[in-house]
C-alpha cells in the first residue's frame, strides 16, 4: 500500500468520489423509467431516512478514527493507534445495531411521520416495506467506513477509493438487474421492486468491506495490524474518551445535515399540501428538491468530498506538530480548488438544465427549473464542508455545533415561511426552501471563516485574490456557453440530442475556462506545475506539457 501526499490523495479521492457519483448519476436513467415518478419518490423516502439513520449510526467514527490514527502516528504510538481501530469498531458494532432495530421495529411510524395526510400517491404500507428493506445496510455501512478512516489515517487513499468504486457498481448492479427482474420477468408489484433496489445497499456495502478487510489483511505489518509486546501508555478509557470526543462533532454535523434534509423534504410536502397542490405535484416536487435533482450534482459535491478525505489528516497532522501556517496554506489551498472546479460546474449545470433533466429523467419543465436552482447551492455546500471539515481537525468542537446549528436552523425556520411568501407573490414554491437552505450555508460559511480568523488569524488573502481572478474566466464562460445555445439546436424529448448538446457545449466551455486560467498561472498556482503536467501528459499521451 503507498501512501499519498496531500495534493496527490485529494486527487485519488476526488476521481474515486466523482466515478462513483457519475456511476450514481447514470443509473437513475434507467432506474426512473422503469419505476416512474411514483417509484422514484417511494425509493427517495427509503433513501433519505436511510442516511439519516447511517449517520446517527456512523457519522464522525471514521474520521474521527483517521484523526487518531493520523494522530498517533506523529507520536509514534504505533500500539495504541490499532487498539483505537479494535475499540472503534466495537463501538460502531453496537451503535449500527441499535439503529438497524430502532429503522426496521419503527418503519410504520416514521412512514406516517413522511406521508402525513398525503393521500393519491404512495401509502404508508409502501413506504414501510421499503424503510425495512433498506435497513439492513446499517449492519454493514458503519464497519466499511470505520475500516476506511484507519487506512485514510495512514494517508492510503487508493484502497479506500476503489472500495468505493466496488460498493457502488455491485449496489448498481444489485438495483438495476433486481428492479428489472422484478418488475418485467416475475411481474411483481412495483414496492417489491423497490424494496429489492434499496437492499442494494446492503449488498454493495458487504462486498466492499470484504474487499479492504481482504487489503488489510494482505498488508497487515504495513498497516501495524500485527501483535506486539509493547504498550503505549494510555488506557482504553483515555483511547474510547479521544474517540468520543472526536467523533461528537462530525455526528452533530452530519445528523443535522441528514435530519435537515429530512425535514426539508417533510416541510416541503406539509407546505405543498397545504397550498393546494395534487399528490403527483408534491412527490415530484419534495423529491426531485430532497433527492433527484442532488443525485445530477453528486459529481460537483464529490470535489469538496475528496478534499476532506485528504485534508482532514493533513490539516491533524500540521496542528499535532502546532505548524501553523502549513495549516492556512491547507485551508486555503482546499477553498481554493472549490473555487475554480466548482463554479464553472455549478454554472454550466445550472444553464444547461433542461437538456440535463432531460437527459436523466426525460423532457420537464419543473424538473429543470428545481434543478436550475438546487445545483446554485452546491457551491455553498462545498464549501461549508471545507469550513466545518477545518474547524473539526482543529478541534474547535464548539465553533462547529454553533456555525452548524446556525445554518441549519435558518434554513428550518426559513423554509415554510419562504415556500408559502414565494407562491403568493407568482414565484415558484420550492424556490423559497431553495433560498433558505442557501442562506443557511452561507451563515455557517463566513461565521466559521470569522471564527478561524479571530481565534487563529487565519488569513484568506490568497482566496480572495482566486476569487478575483476568477471573474473574467467566469464571465467568458456564461457568454460562450449563452451564444452556443443560441446556435447550436437542440431535441428535449430525444436523449442522445441532449447528450450530444451538452457535450458539445460542455467541452468548448470548459476549453475556454481553462485556457484563460492556465494563461493567467491560476491553475499552476493552484495545483502545481509539476502535478499539472504530469496530468496533461498522461492526457496527451507525453506529447504536450507546460513550460
Amino acid at each position: 500500500m503507498r501512501k499519498s501526499s496531500f495534493i496527490e490523495g485529494t486527487v485519488i479521492a476526488t476521481v474515486a468520489i466523482v466515478l462513483t457519483k457519475i456511476l450514481g448519476m447514470l443509473y437513475v436513467i434507467p432506474f426512473y423509467a422503469m419505476v416512474g415518478v411514483k417509484g422514484s419518490a417511494l425509493y427517495a423516502y427509503a433513501y433519505n431516512i436511510y442516511v439519516l439513520f447511517l449517520d446517527i449510526s456512523s457519522a464522525g467514527l471514521p474520521v474521527a478514527i483517521s484523526k487518531i490514527i493520523k494522530e498517533y502516528n506523529t507520536l509514534g504510538m504505533q500500539e495504541a493507534k490499532v487498539r483505537a481501530y479494535h475499540l472503534g469498531t466495537k463501538i460502531i458494532g453496537f451503535i449500527s445495531l441499535m439503529a438497524f432495530i430502532i429503522l426496521f421495529v419503527f418503519a410504520k411510524e416514521i412512514a406516517l411521520l413522511i406521508l402525513g395526510n398525503l393521500e393519491g400517491g404512495n401509502t404508508i404500507s409502501d413506504v414501510t416495506f421499503v424503510i425495512r428493506c433498506v435497513s439492513f445496510a446499517i449492519l454493514v455501512i458503519p464497519f466499511l467506513s470505520v475500516s476506511k478512516g484507519y487506512l485514510q489515517g495512514h494517508n492510503i487513499i487508493n484502497v479506500s477509493s476503489i472500495s468505493q468504486v466496488i460498493e457502488q457498481i455491485i449496489r448498481i448492479l444489485v438495483i438495476l438487474a433486481g428492479s428489472y427482474i422484478a418488475l418485467n420477468i416475475f411481474h411483481l408489484s412495483l414496492t417489491t421492486s423497490v424494496g429489492i433496489a434499496v437492499f442494494g445497499a446492503f449488498i454493495g456495502g458487504l462486498s466492499a468491506i470484504l474487499y479492504i478487510l481482504y487489503k488489510m489483511k494482505e498488508n497487515k505489518k504495513a498497516l501495524g495490524l500485527v501483535k506486539t509486546k509493547v504498550k503505549d501508555k494510555i488506557t482504553n478509557k483515555e483511547i474510547i474518551n479521544k474517540i468520543i470526543s472526536y467523533a461528537i462533532p462530525f455526528i452533530i454535523i452530519d445528523v443535522a445535515v441528514s435530519i435537515y434534509n429530512f425535514v426539508d423534504m417533510v416541510i416541503i410536502s406539509r407546505t405543498m399540501n397545504f397550498l393546494g397542490y395534487n399528490a403527483y405535484t408534491t412527490e415530484f416536487v419534495t423529491t426531485s428538491v430532497a433527492t433527484w435533482s442532488p443525485k445530477i450534482g453528486m459529481v460537483v459535491n464529490a470535489i469538496a468530498m475528496g478534499l476532506t478525505v485528504s485534508l482532514i489528516p493533513n490539516i491533524v497532522e500540521a496542528f499535532t506538530l502546532k505548524k501553523w501556517k502549513v495549516v492556512e496554506q491547507r485551508v486555503n489551498k482546499a477553498l481554493q480548488i472549490i473555487l475554480i472546479t466548482c463554479i464553472p460546474m455549478v454554472i454550466g449545470l445550472a444553464f444547461l438544465s433542461d437538456s440535463v433533466w432531460s437527459v436523466f429523467y426525460g423532457e420537464n419543465a419543473l424538473g429543470a427549473q428545481i434543478f436550475a436552482l438546487q445545483i446554485l447551492t452546491t457551491l455553498f455546500f462545498n464549501l461549508y464542508m471545507i469550513t466545518s471539515s477545518t474547524l473539526q481537525s482543529l478541534n474547535k468542537f464548539k465553533a462547529v455545533y454553533f456555525t452548524t446549528l446556525l445554518g441549519y436552523l435558518t434554513n428550518a425556520i426559513l423554509d415554510a415561511p419562504l415556500i408559502i411568501l414565494f407562491n403568493k407573490i407568482g414565484l415558484p414554491p420550492y424556490a423559497g426552501a431553495l433560498t433558505a437552505t442557501a442562506i443557511g450555508f452561507m451563515l455557517s460559511i463566513f461565521t466559521a471563516l470569522y471564527y478561524l480568523n479571530k481565534k487563529h488569524n487565519l488569513k484568506y488573502n490568497d482566496t480572495i485574490k482566486t476569487l478575483g481572478k476568477l471573474v473574467i474566466p467566469t464571465i467568458c464562460l456564461v457568454a460562450v456557453i449563452m451564444v452556443l445555445k443560441m446556435i447550436i439546436p437542440v431535441n428535449l424529448a430525444s436523449k442522445f440530442s441532449s447528450i450530444v448538446y451538452i457535450g458539445i457545449i460542455s467541452l468548448i466551455g470548459a476549453l475556454v475556462y481553462l485556457g484563460i486560467t492556465l494563461k493567467d498561472g491560476l491553475l499552476v498556482k493552484i495545483f502545481g506545475k509539476d502535478y499539472l503536467n504530469k496530468i496533461i501528459k498522461k492526457l496527451t499521451f507525453g506529447k504536450v506539457s507546460i513550460d
